[in-house]
């Protein structure tokens, strides 16, 4: 596996000064961003794909252990506060809990049950994408976790940093993206977690612009729940609409601060019920409603 071989870079890492080992492992990360770009068009396809099926009513699971699933855990926490997706729509499985979000609990990757129960308890389906992280790729509860998936009709999706892998082989949509060895031998909370999450980033966002809770490039779907969040949500429907802070104010407040309710208001000049009618006919998506 690459991931645990020597990088060559950094063979005299302990005699570096800092400043070499910042820059040494800044061209790291920086290659890291070259490899996600070159897997662009899979990422694509796996967010069309997720998007489908999240628009009849699945759900975006992921699933790993240690770095990998922390990072599932992440993008799918963040999913609900910037898009206002339910927060059982993206959900995060990692191995050994949430006690493993906080300390190290190394021998549950191991647990090939326990992976399969994970799905199995959240009763994954058709309708369902499920994405097993593992930057080796070898990972037994990730493997397992998504053969359970598939084996129930799941879509099933790989981000590896390693290829060929099981899981890859487990997967029907592989995302590899070989970094090649850490400037800390092994130490995959580098540039191979780097490159993990900016993939997340990338299919969770695009995930969330396929199903309508984006409108331009602005979060029509934050959920404003404080003065920050209430502040932004003035902002994005003037930058929409081109309005004063005032009357945004109160297309925000009619709408009761339902952000895309008040965008359709503000684009389509009409009432908070009929905008409220004219996204759900919409399935949710404001240039839909605004027509």
């Amino acid at each position: 596996m690459s991931t645990e071989e020597r990088n060559p870079q950094s063979m005299d890492l302990d005699l570096m000064s800092s400043l070499d080992i910042v820059r040494v492992m800044n061209a790291q990360d920086t290659h890291a961003v070259a490899v996600v770009g070159g897997a662009c068009e899979q990422i694509a396809g796996a967010a069309d794909r997720i998007a489908v099926r999240m628009a009849r009513g699945g759900r975006l699971i992921y699933i790993g252990a240690g770095t990998s699933g922390r990072l599932g855990v992440l993008d799918a926490s963040e999913c609900p506060p910037t898009f206002g997706v339910a927060p059982d729509r993206v959900i995060g499985v990692l191995a050994g809990g949430d006690y493993a979000l906080r300390h190290s609990v190394e021998g549950a990757e191991d647990d090939r049950n326990r992976g399969r129960a994970e799905i199995a308890e959240l009763a994954a389906g058709p309708d369902d994408s499920v994405v097993g992280i593992a930057a080796s790729g070898h990972t037994p509860y990730t493997i397992a976790a998504i053969e359970e998936a598939r084996a129930r009709g799941a879509f099933t999706v790989s981000i590896a940093c390693n290829h060929p892998s099981p899981l890859a082989d487990a997967a029907e949509w592989p995302i590899p993206l070989v970094v090649g060895p850490e400037v800390l031998t092994g130490s995959t909370r580098l540039k191979a977690g780097t490159a993990q999450k900016m993939a997340l980033n990338m299919l969770s966002t695009v995930v969330m612009v396929r199903l309508g809770y984006v409108y331009g490039n602005l979060m029509a779907g934050v959920q404003p729940t404080n003065e920050k969040l209430r502040g932004r949500a003035v902002r994005i429907v003037q930058m929409a609409t081109g309005a004063n802070a005032a009357t945004a104010h109160g297309w925000l407040s009619a709408a009761g601060w339902h952000v895309r309710v008040a965008l359709v208001m503000g684009l389509a000049g009409v009432d908070a019920d009929t905008a409220a009618a004219r996204l759900e006919a919409a399935g949710g998506h404001v240039r839909r409603a605004v027509g």
